[in-house]
């Protein structure tokens, strides 16, 4: 089905509105300068008229930050002058709060990557800086009221944060950028309030607040009404480096030049800060040229990165494409706005590429429901691309539809044949035609891992979780060799007198290069690989061997050990459980085996028999994580278990008022004849809540926090021998 889109090369045209709001606030600063008005009512006037008539273009919170600059400036002709500054001090930071809150919530918004955020941060620095030096060189000289002080700094730093943030924004969202822009006028205008009221400035001087003030009401008003009507991003390549580069000193020294033309001189701590704004602008210069020498390495790293599918060449096969992975680079490189969808294709019944009869059916799929103007690409066996002009909303609402055309049925001699589909999304922003490219292969990536039928939208974020796959499958397979693992211990207590009954082993990966790796980072890169084996046997060993030392004395407690379905499912499991209880001399019934509930609904049946063989060698079991649901009541009876753990949840009432989950699940316990361990209680009125409810252990911080064997050790000789 074809997209509906917006007209293309379709320019804003201004509102009546638009239009006479300026001329009129002309008009009254005019008025106020020529003392026909009083020039503080005159910028009332002005600035009020203009935010009542942004106000019924903006929305929800928008509307209120720019009615409260508006108000506040109404106001300040009522109020008594020695009262004025406190209240436009009280009027910017209730606008800043609320232009705080309201441009957070604006659409679009994605999670930048580590460079760019780094970029933004000596950008809003190096202004900052040169604001700041700016705002101390026209001040005059003398001590600084803290009124005109807080005002000032203020000011300073919201105006370097948005109006970075809108030059960054201003191809991608328009919209916003302009909203960001009209927020740093806004505020900028009312500090400048502040601080002539503060000083007592002549009346006329405050006609200088007016222009940024209304033009802050207007671009707000603006920048909501794009963002509104879903304004697409605007041709431009990469961002120019000259303004960041190069305002900051031309501000600094403008503002140099007028203090030496007034006053005659500049004192030693002036020029100190004047000389902070040069850091800045030389660590900006660096990262441009690190940025420009990385796009220009970018063909020399292409052999080292992660192999994607966008690596692999395609030849445009004329019943399946129109076009190959050269055409579509080419037409990339032309592209400021849309995006680019790559659907990755596999069979349902086997994983694998289907024939050909069924990709020239799904590339007519593709081309009937992409609208006329769209390119429909080939770039592998069994993978197509998709080149829109659309928005990125509008485009991942077309990848839905593509997914539900593309999935099946396909007719053929051995029956319907049906795929699975994933769809990677990323938008074309008129920068590098490969960058692009990448982005979309990284997002249909995320959507395989993620179990295919679905549309994943590239971010930053994304790209910073599949390096971080990539470090760990890298540094994971020789951990284990170079002494990497190691091992927690979480006491359990008895709740009744708080005596350690038991620990729990948590395993905990210290890589030099990637820091600590929790469990549920590493299990699933251990499980890809192939190391669980591996990795569960060497977890196995050691608790053993830990339980061992701690067994030495009178204290008898027990150690629980976590494994996964996968690591129950070995046919030797059990066995290896005996040796290694055997090679240490360890009671069976010391050691605690856990599994997770959600894996023993996906693996029942192997879970059970397994459970069953360690309770035979005399090896208590525990269900973990478990959820109290009607299903999870159910299975209870049909688990070979002797420990139910549950969460800290159950502890609290429920949303309905009624009580307590975890009396309900210790009352079924007991009749079951299963300990209930309470986990994860963080606090004094959890643990009462947990013991009131005939809980007999719990475990968490507010009882114990993990730690090294030596500092458990330690901590068990506060305590006498406990019982079982």
């Amino acid at each position: 089905m074809p997209v509906t889109r917006p007209a293309v090369g379709r320019r804003h045209r201004p509102s009546l509105p638009d239009l006479v709001v300026p001329l009129a606030g002309a008009l009254l600063v005019l008025a106020g300068a020529v003392d026909l008005v009083p020039p503080l009512a005159a910028v009332a006037l002005a600035v009020a008229t203009g935010c009542a008539v942004a106000g019924v273009r903006c929305a929800a919170i928008l509307d209120g930050a720019v009615l409260a600059a508006g108000l506040t400036i109404a106001v300040l002709p009522l109020a008594d002058p020695p009262r004025r500054p406190p209240v436009a001090l009280t009027g910017l930071a209730v606008t800043a709060a609320l232009y705080a809150v309201a441009l957070h919530r604006l659409p679009g918004r994605s999670r930048l990557a580590a460079a760019e955020r780094l970029r933004r941060s000596v950008d809003v620095l190096s202004l900052g800086v040169s604001l700041v030096f700016t705002a101390w060189m026209l001040l005059p000289p003398g001590p600084v009221p803290p009124a005109a002080a807080t005002a000032t700094v203020a000011g300073v730093t919201c105006a370097a944060v948005l109006l970075v943030t809108a030059r960054a924004d201003r191809h991608r969202r328009p919209g916003a950028a302009c909203c960001f822009a009209g927020a740093a006028a806004s505020l900028v205008g009312l500090a400048l309030i502040v601080v002539l009221l503060t000083y007592r400035a002549p009346e006329w001087a405050v006609l200088t607040a007016a222009p940024p003030l209304l033009a802050g009401a207007l671009l707000t008003a603006g920048g909501a009404r794009r963002t509104a009507a879903g304004a697409r991003p605007r041709p431009g390549g990469t961002p120019a480096v000259w303004p960041a580069l190069t305002a900051p000193a031309g501000i600094a020294a403008l503002a140099a030049g007028h203090h030496l033309w007034t006053v005659g001189e500049i004192a030693a701590p002036a020029i100190a800060l004047g000389l902070a704004v040069v850091p800045p602008m030389v660590l900006r210069e660096l990262l441009a040229v690190a940025d420009q020498r990385r796009r220009v390495d970018r063909p020399a790293r292409a052999a080292g990165r992660p192999a994607l599918a966008d690596d692999r060449p395609a030849m445009a096969d004329p019943l399946t494409a129109p076009a190959d992975r050269g055409e579509l680079l080419r037409r990339l490189g032309g592209r400021a706005g849309g995006a680019l969808l790559v659907v990755d294709l596999a069979r349902a019944d086997n994983g694998l590429a289907p024939d050909r009869p069924v990709l020239v059916e799904v590339a007519r799929r593709l081309r009937a429901g992409c609208g006329p103007g769209d390119l429909v690409a080939r770039l592998a066996d069994a993978e197509f691309a998709v080149l829109t002009d659309v928005g990125p909303v509008v485009a991942y609402a077309l990848g839905g539809r593509l997914l539900a055309a593309v999935t099946g049925p396909y007719p053929g001699a051995g029956g319907m044949t049906r795929l699975r589909v994933c769809v990677g999304l990323a938008e074309t922003t008129g920068g590098d035609p490969e960058d692009v490219l990448r982005q979309a292969e990284l997002a249909r990536r995320r959507a395989v891992q993620l179990g295919r039928d679905r549309v994943e939208w590239y971010d930053a974020y994304l790209e910073e979780q599949l390096v971080r796959r990539l470090d760990l499958e890298r540094e994971l397979p020789g951990a284990l060799a170079r002494g990497e693992l190691d091992l927690v211990y979480q006491p359990v207590l008895a709740l009744a007198d708080r005596q350690p009954v038991g620990t729990e082993a948590l395993l905990r990966w210290r890589s030099p290069a990637l820091g600590t790796v929790l469990p549920d980072e590493l299990l699933p890169v251990a499980a890809d690989l192939d190391l669980l084996g591996e990795v569960g046997r060497w977890v196995l060993d050691r608790a053993c061997r830990q339980l061992a030392d701690w067994s030495d004395g009178s204290r008898e407690l027990w150690m629980a050990v976590n494994v996964t379905p996968r690591e129950l499912a070995a046919a030797d499991f059990v066995a290896r459980t005996a040796a290694a209880l055997a090679a240490y001399d360890v009671p069976p019934e010391r050691l605690v085996v856990e599994v997770a509930e959600p894996a023993v609904a996906v693996e029942q049946p192997t879970v059970v028999a397994r459970l069953a063989g360690l309770r035979s060698l005399g090896v208590r079991t525990a269900l973990d994580d478990f959820r109290a649901e009607h299903a999870s009541l159910a299975q209870l009876r049909r688990l070979p278990i002797d420990l139910l753990k549950v969460g800290p949840h159950l502890v609290g009432p429920t949303s309905d008022g009624r009580g307590p989950l975890i009396e309900v699940v210790a009352k079924l316990g007991d009749r079951l004849g299963l300990e209930v361990v309470v986990e994860g209680l963080e606090s004094d009125v959890q643990v009462a809540g947990a013991r009131r409810a005939g809980c007999r252990y719990g475990q968490g911080f507010a009882l114990a926090r993990p730690a090294t064997p030596e500092r458990v050790e330690a901590w068990f000789e506060e305590f006498g021998a406990a019982p079982r």
